[in-house]
């Protein structure tokens, strides 16, 4: 499911540096949570991964070596050893292990660029490692914790199964 336009309109004015200082916090407590997610990058830990969702005016780089998240805005490709180009949430499935990757690519939901065998690492990185977003974000909530994770659960279910009306 694509982002609706109307939630995706906000990251085209959002500072920046707000939006990045966000995303990196998301990506420390991701691996606070798996410590060993980017393990099994062997050789490929050094490259940079370039992620372009769709349906935000916006690109993200992870670079697994530093750790480190990078978002820029749209137009102009990232710099990156691989990209990875798809609506946003096909990308945060991937991301969790829920998307079937090789069935993306070939319907043509997702197009990967440049190095792919460094993407193959990363995706395996991955799938060992299940990321669970709802779960592993929500611990920054505190005491609203079981409510944000409820939440966000939802959201996710709702925007894999495809529903298109989010009222």
């Amino acid at each position: 499911m694509k982002l609706p336009p109307l939630l995706a309109a906000p990251f085209a004015v959002i500072p920046l540096p707000v939006i990045n200082r966000a995303t990196r916090l998301m990506l420390f407590r991701v691996l606070k949570q798996h410590p060993g997610l980017f393990d099994r990058l062997g050789e490929h830990l050094g490259k940079r991964y370039g992620f372009v969702p769709t349906d935000l005016p916006l690109t993200f780089v992870v670079e697994p070596a530093r750790p480190m998240i990078t978002v820029s805005r749209k137009p102009g490709t990232p710099h990156a050893d691989a990209i990875v180009e798809g609506p946003f949430f096909l990308l945060l499935a991937l991301l969790e292990g829920r998307g079937d990757a090789d069935a993306l690519f070939f319907s043509r939901d997702l197009a990967v660029t440049g190095d792919m065998e460094s993407i193959m690492s990363l995706r395996n990185a991955l799938d060992d490692c299940s990321v669970d977003l709802p779960r592993d974000l929500s611990v920054a909530a505190g005491p609203l914790r079981p409510l944000f994770k409820r939440a966000a659960g939802w959201i996710r279910d709702r925007a894999l199964s495809g529903e298109s009306v989010w009222n």
